[in-house]
């Protein structure tokens, strides 16, 4: 358990990858949805994604030519149970993380594209 949940806090210290996940919220997205807005290379993101994706956070699938991303909480909520052990800590609900990320990363968290309907 310890080394998942490492792998788990590694991966969200972060800053790129907590505004990934952010964006992962609303909904699934194409890894070259995921890197647009990021003054990176499409190769740096998906090593953001690949750490993501082995701390358990996100899962990612080929559907035809393109790759997409989804949030996976399962990783969160034991990250959240930890905490709760301290008793210091309320438990982590996605739309109070939601929030946290929005305020945390502000305006760039609100300019991103709505996903197609």
């Amino acid at each position: 358990m310890a080394d998942a949940l490492d792998t788990v806090f590694a991966a969200l210290a972060d800053p790129t990858r907590r505004a990934i996940l952010s964006m992962l919220l609303e909904d699934d997205m194409a890894v070259t949805d995921v890197a647009e807005p990021f003054d990176m290379s499409l190769a740096a993101i998906s090593k953001h994604l690949g750490i993501l994706t082995r701390a358990g956070l996100i899962t990612q699938e080929q559907r035809g030519r393109v790759k997409w991303c989804r949030l996976d909480p399962g990783a969160l909520r034991a990250a959240s149970v930890w905490m709760q052990g301290f008793g210091q800590f309320e438990p982590v609900h996605l739309d109070a993380f939601e929030r946290f990320l929005a305020e945390q990363l502000g305006p760039a968290a609100q300019e991103r594209p709505a996903p197609p309907e």
